[in-house]
């Protein structure tokens, strides 16, 4: 096993540390011993010294490391998800819930509605099929002339290899057109370091309820 970069640095840090303390006792006890004056030049050396110390004290910040410290293989790789959100906001088990509106929000100029979601991630667009997830964040209404959303929401999957694990998406969502692209920006879990899209499709919309199942096909790069 190599050593660890990080005491590598910090054994450089107490060599130089020690090299400078020497240096400086030595030249104070020259002078004062010869009683030689704090000339102007001196007291010049004096500032370089004390500042190469600065500049060779540690970063304890940040520090750099090896991907295998972390676990992680040296290749991402590209997986692709695909299932069926369901929004459903009205009835007794709505999904999505409305939680903030502004003062001139209303039916027919819904600009400004905040709404959070508990939505079910499911195999196929029925609701009773396999749930594989939710997904649980807000979205909300961010145009005054078109219907456009701000969403920012995980998917909590529960089901096979990434049961436990998380991808956390943020975009814009212009609901009414035919395919609409958001970022992921990162994951938990089997998707630490996660990048990558999601590809959405309106598969149903009910316009008397409001409800509606969106087709996700998700491309991500992760380890």
């Amino acid at each position: 096993m190599g050593i660890d970069p990080q005491y590598q640095s910090l054994n450089r840090h107490l060599e130089l540390t020690s090299q400078i303390f020497f240096v400086l006792k030595k030249i104070l006890i020259t002078r004062t011993t010869q009683k030689l004056p704090y000339t102007a030049a001196f007291l010049l050396t004096l500032f370089s010294l004390i500042s190469s110390f600065a500049a060779v004290e540690p970063n304890t910040f940040s520090r750099h490391l090896s991907p295998s410290s972390l676990g992680l293989k040296k290749e991402e790789k590209l997986s692709h998800l695909h299932f069926y959100f369901h929004d459903i906001v009205t009835g007794e088990n709505a999904t999505a819930v409305r939680v903030a509106k502004a003062k001139t929000t209303t039916e027919t100029s819904p600009f400004g509605a905040v709404v959070v979601i508990d939505d079910p991630l499911t195999v196929t667009p029925y609701i009773g099929s396999k749930m594989v997830g939710k997904a649980q964040g807000i979205y909300a209404l961010t145009s005054k002339t078109e219907a456009s959303l701000l969403m920012e929401y995980n998917f909590a999957f529960m089901e096979g290899k990434y049961n436990g694990s998380c991808l956390s998406v943020m975009g814009r969502n212009p609901v009414f057109s035919a395919v609409r692209e958001m970022p992921v920006i990162g994951g938990s879990g089997a998707f630490r370091f996660a990048r990558g899209y999601a590809e959405v499709r309106t598969h149903a919309f009910d316009l008397k309820t409001g409800n509606a199942v969106v087709e996700y096909n998700v491309y991500v790069f992760h380890y």
